[in-house]
């Protein structure tokens, strides 16, 4: 196995499935009882960072009356309704979890707090961390960079909808080339290149953070975790 501990991100449109907003709850349990098998089989430690995008954009919102701050708020509760439905069902699958917010919640999260995390996830639990990174302007993407970083993981997984990263958006162009490996430096500076945020990859590229990203199909985890070759790294210094 090349990763012991690993943060994935998972946005909240993933967590809407086939439908246009909202949760599917059959995606939800698909993916829980994937995790569970995953964690069964290899052993990893995996903290989960939710975005909320299938319920509300703080961004989108802000451009219609709501302050941005206001609007930043209001998708970091939507990350705590995603992050409660994902530790419910990780459970009712037999797979320990803790649900922690770096946005207040106490009456339906834990404060987030780096030791009990860790301590978490070394007795077996996964780890799913809402609310953002607890402050306005920041994307969870960042957030997940931040949590990974906290957290000593040794990489954030991206799952995503696409089979890694392209050189311009593969829907639109089909002579789009996909990288197996990227620097930090050209994902920042290729305009047509969107992996993360521009602060999420800085901060990751400043301390040296890998993130990997692929596709979130029944397998690919796992795969991902024991070290093959699937999706694109982008890594400090291109891979070979």
């Amino acid at each position: 196995m090349k990763f012991k501990r690993v943060l994935l991100k998972l946005s909240g449109e993933q967590f809407a499935g086939i439908r246009l907003s909202g949760i599917d709850a059959k995606f939800v349990n698909n993916l829980t009882k994937e995790l569970k098998q995953v964690i069964d089989e290899t052993g990893a430690q995996i903290a989960i960072v939710v975005g909320g995008g299938n319920f509300m954009r703080g961004a989108s919102i802000s451009d219609h009356g709501v302050e941005r701050a206001t609007g930043d708020y209001m998708g970091m509760l939507a990350t705590i309704i995603n992050g409660m439905a994902l530790v419910d069902t990780l459970e009712s699958n037999s797979q320990p979890a803790r649900l922690q917010s770096k946005l207040r919640v106490e009456g339906v999260a834990e404060p987030f707090i780096r030791r009990r995390a860790i301590r978490h996830m070394e007795k077996g639990r996964v780890v799913i961390i809402a609310g953002g990174t607890g402050n306005p302007y920041f994307t969870t993407d960042t957030a997940a960079v931040t949590a990974g970083l906290e957290l000593d993981c040794e990489a954030v997984l991206k799952g995503t909808k696409v089979d890694g990263v392209y050189d311009k958006d593969p829907v639109r162009h089909p002579d789009a080339k996909k990288y197996d490996s990227i620097s930090h430096t050209e994902a920042l500076q290729n305009p047509e290149i969107n992996v993360m945020d521009n602060a999420a990859i800085s901060l990751a590229m400043d301390n040296k953070l890998p993130i990997i990203v692929f596709e979130l199909k029944p397998g690919n985890l796992k795969k991902v975790i024991e070290g093959e070759a699937i999706g694109s790294i982008v890594a400090h210094k291109q891979q070979t």
